[in-house]
C-alpha cells in the first residue's frame, strides 16, 4: 500500500500520509488557493472507534424475526458471519418482494457517501434494488427540494442555475453590486458532490470588491459574507417581504425594464396588480415590509435606486428555501433581477446557490463523467425525499404534488445506504416513530450512525480511502484516480462485493457484476466514457498513474446570455418559452400555499408570529463550518468546535444576558417538538432574538428507548417542523425553528453518539 497518495474528498484534493492503517496527516494541493479546513476531519478517520467492525444484526429482529419494533436505536447487536448476514438478508428481500411486492421497498440512500464513481453508495444500492425488481424511491434533494420544482415551472431548469451559472471571473469583472440574499457564505463553498480541487470564489470576492464592487448582504448572521459588506439584517424569514419592497420602489419610480419583461418573460402585469395592492388592498411598499422584516424604509428605497443604477447580480442562497413556503424566495429573487433587465448580461442577473457549495461560479466540463450503470427502475412509486416520515406513517394515503396526486406506499424494508437522515430529516421523535412500523430497516454505513444504529441489518461498508475509484464534479476541471490508502478496516467490505454476493444469492449475480471485479468495471466505465468524447484522453493505466486528468471547461460563462441574445433559438422549457413570473400552469393548480406568481405568505416560524410568544428565539440551523452535513463529526475539526463536548450555540450578548449565560455554559434548547442541549458562545455577528445552531451533532440521546427523549449532543432536528414547503414541492423545511433557551444546571449527561452499541456474540 502506498504510504503517501493523492486522493480526493468532497471538500477538496489532498495527499495523505498513512501509516498503520490509517491518515495521519492531509497536505492540500499547492495550486488550491483556499483549502477547505474540513480536511483536518481525515486523520484519524478510518480507524475511528466509530467504525463499523464488522457485520451485525439487531437482537430483537434475529430472535423474533421481521416485523414493527419499538426497540431500534436501543437494542443491542449480535455478530454475524458474512455468509450469515448475506443469507438473512436475501431471504428477507425475497420474502418483502414475494409477500408485499417491490413497491414495499423504499431504496432512500440519500446523502454524500463517496466522492467515487464506482463505489458511491446510492449507485451501487440503486442499481442492486433496480436488478431486483424495483423499489421506491425519492427525488429532489433536502438541500433543494422546493427549488428543484420551482425553477423549472419558472426558467425551464434547476441544474443550469448551477452548472451554468455566471462565472466567478465575470463577477470579479464586472458585477458593480451583489445583493446577496442569505448571504455568500464562504465556509460552505468548500465541498462539491464529486469532489472539488479548486475553491475560487474567495479571491473572486477580493478582486471584485478591489475594483470597487460592493456587497450587500441581507442574513441575520454577519458572518454569511466574510469581509466587507454592507450587513442588513433583516427578521428571518421576511426575505420575500423585502424583495417584494425593492421590486415595488422599482416599479412605482419608473426604475423597472419594462422592454425586458416585455420581451422575456411572460406575467408581469399580472404580479405587479399584486404588488401594487390591486388585488388584495395591500401594497408592497417599503413600509409595509420594514414593518415585517425590521428594515429602516431608507435603507430599502434607497438600496432599490441603486441596484437600478448600476451592474446588479441578484443572489439568492439555498437556505431561503429550506422553509415553509420556500418556493417563493428563489421565484421573486428570479422576478427581482427580470424587473432590473440585466438577466444575461455580464455580471448582472440571478444566482442560486453562491456560498451553498462549491459549484455555482465554476466553469462547467465540457463533456460528462465516466458512470456506473443504473437502467430503468420498474417501479414507478416514488416521494419527495424530505416526506419520508409522512410516507412511512400513512401507508395508502394520497397527497398532492407538483400539479399531480400519488398516494405513499405501504413500506415494509428500508434500504439506506451512504446516508444518515438523522442529519437531514426533520423532527427526529417522529421520524423514530416512523422507523418503528416497518418490518426491516437496512442500511450499509462505515461507522455507527444513528440510523447505523436504528438498523436490524448492519453492512460495514469501507470508506473511500480504502478502495480503488475516481472522481471529479461537473463543474470541476480534474478527473481525479483515488488508489486504496490503506486495507479495509477490520471486517469491513465495500458496497459492490457485498451487492454482488446478494445478487448471486438471489439469482441475478451475473446481471449485476457483468463478470467485472471492481477493477474492472473502473477500467470498462473509463473506457467506455473516452471512446465517446471528442478530444484525446491517455489510456485507464497511463490516467492511473498520472494521478489525474485535466478536462476541458466552459469559462467566463454568464446565465442565460445565449437566451437574452436570441429568446427564440435559446427559448427555455417552460410553457411560453420564457421566464414565467406568472405561471398559468402553477395557478391551475389551485394550491392555497403556492400561487401562480410569487408572493408573501406569513410563516408559520418566526419572530412575528403568535408562536414567538412561547419560544422566542429564532434557530437557523445552518450548514457547520466543520465538517459536511454529519460526514465525520467525530473528526478533528469537528471536535474543536465542540463546547463540553457539545454542539456550540451563538447567542447575541443581549439574549445571553438576558437568561444569564455566559460563553462554556451549556443550555437546554427546547420547544413544544422535544429539547437539545448545546454548549453557548456569545457572538454579537447574529441579530438579536437570533440563536444559530448547525446541524449535523449526531443524535445522541439521553434514553435511546424514549422517541421523545432531549439530544445530550446538539442535533437541532429534534426541534424543527416535519411540515414540506408547500403542496407543490414539499421539500425540505428544516432551517428554521422557533426556541427558548435555558442554562442546563443538572449534571451533564455522558456522550455517546461516536460509541458503538452493545455487540454480542452467540
Amino acid at each position: 500500500m502506498p504510504q503517501s497518495a493523492m486522493s480526493l474528498a468532497h471538500w477538496g484534493a489532498f495527499t495523505a500520509d498513512v501509516a498503520a492503517g490509517d491518515i495521519t496527516s492531509v497536505t492540500p494541493p499547492s495550486g488550491d488557493a483556499d483549502p477547505s479546513p474540513l480536511l483536518g476531519n481525515l486523520p484519524g478517520s478510518i480507524r475511528h472507534r466509530s467504525r463499523i467492525a464488522g457485520p451485525a444484526v439487531r437482537r430483537g429482529w434475529l430472535r423474533d424475526g421481521p416485523g414493527p419494533s419499538t426497540e431500534r436505536g436501543a437494542d443491542e447487536y449480535v455478530a454475524v458471519s458474512w455468509d450469515e448476514l448475506t443469507e438473512l438478508l436475501a431471504d428477507e428481500l425475497r420474502r418483502v418482494v414475494d409477500t408485499y411486492g417491490n413497491e414495499a421497498i423504499y431504496g432512500g440512500s440519500y446523502g454524500w457517501a463517496s466522492a467515487g464513481r464506482f463505489h458511491h453508495a446510492q449507485s451501487q444500492v440503486h442499481r442492486f434494488l433496480k436488478m431486483l425488481g424495483g423499489y421506491t424511491s425519492s427525488r429532489h434533494s433536502y438541500s433543494l427540494g422546493a427549488t428543484g420544482v420551482i425553477m423549472p415551472r419558472v426558467v425551464g431548469t434547476h441544474d443550469d442555475l448551477f452548472k451554468r451559472s455566471t462565472d466567478w471571473n465575470v463577477i470579479a469583472e464586472h458585477t458593480d453590486l451583489m445583493v446577496s440574499f442569505g448571504g455568500v457564505a464562504l465556509k460552505n463553498t468548500g465541498t462539491n458532490h464529486g469532489g472539488t480541487t479548486t475553491h475560487p470564489a474567495r479571491d473572486a470576492l477580493r478582486r471584485m470588491r478591489s475594483r470597487g464592487g460592493q456587497i450587500v448582504s441581507l442574513s441575520p448572521l454577519r458572518d454569511d459574507v466574510d469581509g466587507e459588506c454592507r450587513w442588513l439584517a433583516p427578521v428571518p424569514g421576511t426575505d420575500v417581504a423585502v424583495m417584494l419592497a425593492l421590486a415595488y420602489v422599482l416599479a412605482t419610480e419608473g426604475l423597472a425594464d419594462l422592454d425586458f419583461l416585455d420581451i422575456y418573460c411572460t406575467g408581469y402585469p399580472r404580479f405587479e396588480r399584486y404588488l401594487l395592492g390591486r388585488d388584495d388592498g395591500v401594497a408592497k411598499t417599503p413600509q409595509w415590509a420594514s414593518r415585517l422584516s425590521g428594515l429602516p424604509v431608507a435603507e430599502l428605497t434607497a438600496l432599490a435606486r441603486q441596484m437600478a443604477a448600476c451592474r446588479t447580480l441578484i443572489t439568492v442562497s439555498w437556505s431561503l428555501q429550506r422553509v415553509r413556503h420556500g418556493e417563493q424566495a428563489p421565484w421573486m429573487g428570479l422576478t427581482l433581477a427580470a424587473m432590473l433587465g440585466q438577466i444575461g448580461l455580464p455580471g448582472g442577473g440571478f444566482g442560486h446557490g453562491y456560498g451553498s457549495m462549491n459549484e455555482p461560479g465554476l466553469p462547467p466540463l465540457r463533456c460528462g463523467l465516466p458512470a456506473l450503470p443504473q437502467g430503468a427502475n420498474p417501479v414507478q412509486t416514488f416521494i419527495p425525499v424530505a416526506a419520508v416520515t409522512e410516507m412511512l406513517l400513512r401507508p395508502g394515503q394520497p397527497f398532492d404534488y407538483n400539479g399531480r396526486q400519488l398516494r405513499y406506499p405501504d413500506i415494509k424494508c428500508v434500504y439506506w445506504a451512504g446516508g444518515n437522515p438523522f442529519h437531514h430529516h426533520q423532527n427526529i421523535p417522529r421520524l423514530r416513530r416512523a422507523l418503528a412500523r416497518v418490518d426491516t430497516i437496512v442500511v450499509h454505513d462505515p461507522y455507527w450512525t444513528a440510523m447505523a444504529k436504528h438498523a436490524d441489518i448492519v453492512v460495514p461498508s469501507t470508506t473511500a480511502y480504502e478502495r480503488e475509484d475516481y472522481s471529479g464534479s461537473r463543474n470541476d476541471p480534474l478527473l481525479v484516480a483515488m488508489p486504496a490508502l490503506t486495507p479495509p478496516y477490520a471486517d469491513s467490505r465495500d458496497d459492490y462485493t457485498t451487492f454482488a454476493d446478494l445478487a448471486g444469492r438471489l439469482g441475478f449475480g451475473g446481471q449485476f457484476t457483468e463478470g467485472r471485479t471492481a477493477r474492472q468495471w473502473l477500467v470498462h466505465m473509463y473506457e467506455k466514457w473516452s471512446a465517446g468524447l471528442d478530444f484525446d484522453v491517455p489510456s485507464f493505466d497511463e490516467f492511473w498513474t498520472a494521478g489525474q486528468l485535466r478536462l476541458p471547461t466552459d469559462s467566463d460563462l454568464t446565465l442565460l446570455a445565449d437566451f437574452r441574445a436570441d429568446p427564440t433559438a435559446h427559448r427555455l422549457a417552460t410553457p411560453s418559452g420564457r421566464i414565467e413570473i406568472f405561471s398559468h400552469t402553477i395557478d391551475g393548480f389551485g394550491y392555497p400555499d403556492c400561487a401562480g406568481h410569487p408572493r408573501w405568505y406569513e410563516p408559520t416560524e418566526w419572530l412575528g408570529g403568535e408562536r414567538a410568544r412561547a419560544y422566542p428565539l429564532h434557530l437557523l440551523a445552518n450548514q457547520p463550518a466543520t465538517r459536511l452535513h454529519s460526514q465525520l463529526d467525530g473528526g478533528a475539526t469537528s471536535q474543536s468546535s465542540k463546547v463540553q463536548g457539545r454542539e456550540p450555540i451563538r447567542i447575541h450578548p443581549d439574549d445571553a444576558l438576558a437568561r444569564g449565560l455566559g460563553d462554556g455554559d451549556v443550555v437546554r434548547v427546547f420547544n413544544d417538538r422535544g429539547a437539545c442541549l448545546a454548549g453557548v458562545v456569545i457572538d454579537d455577528r447574529l441579530r438579536p432574538a437570533v440563536v444559530q445552531l448547525s446541524t449535523g451533532a449526531w443524535f445522541d440521546p439521553a434514553d435511546p428507548s424514549d422517541p421523545d427523549a432531549m439530544c445530550v449532543h446538539g442535533n437541532p432536528n429534534v426541534l424543527t417542523d416535519d411540515v414540506g414547503t408547500s403542496t407543490l414541492a414539499h421539500g425540505c423545511t428544516g432551517a428554521h425553528v422557533l426556541v427558548q433557551i435555558e442554562k442546563y444546571t443538572d449534571t451533564l449527561p455522558p456522550l455517546r453518539a461516536h460509541e458503538p452499541p452493545v455487540i454480542r456474540t452467540r
